[in-house]
Parts: C-alpha cells; structure tokens; sequence
C-alpha cells in the first residue's frame, strides 16, 4: 500500500491563450511597422499599439501562469 499523495496539476495551461494572442498581436504589429517602413510610408500609431497591446496580454498571460503557493 502506497500512502504517497500525488499532485494531479490541473491549472496547467492558465494563460496560455493570453499569450498566444500577445504574440500573434506583436508579429503583426512588427510586421506592419516593418512593411510600411520599407514602403517609404508613414508609420501610423495604431501599429505601435497593436506592439503595445501584445506585449501587455503577454505579461498577463505571464503573471496568470505563475504559480501560486
């Protein structure tokens, strides 16, 4: 008879979905910038926001995937 409790851990993917929308908002913020850029045109803010706000859902889904104890 085996009195070991195992974990089961059961919040294993929390904030995974945060950060993969941040990350899908930065490439495309990068890329834009980066497109306009090399076009000769003007870079609009709404592409260092799109930067901005994936870095931010990033750091969300960062600080919802940290442990607590």
């Amino acid at each position: 008879m085996n009195d070991d409790i195992t974990e089961i851990p059961c919040d294993d993917n929390r904030g995974a979905i945060f950060r993969i929308f941040g990350v899908i908002l930065v490439i495309l913020g990068w890329l834009d910038t980066m497109l306009l850029w090399r076009g000769g045109f003007e870079i609009i803010p709404f592409h260092a926001m799109l930067i901005v706000t994936g870095l931010l859902l990033y750091m969300i889904g960062a600080i919802r995937r940290r442990k607590k104890f």
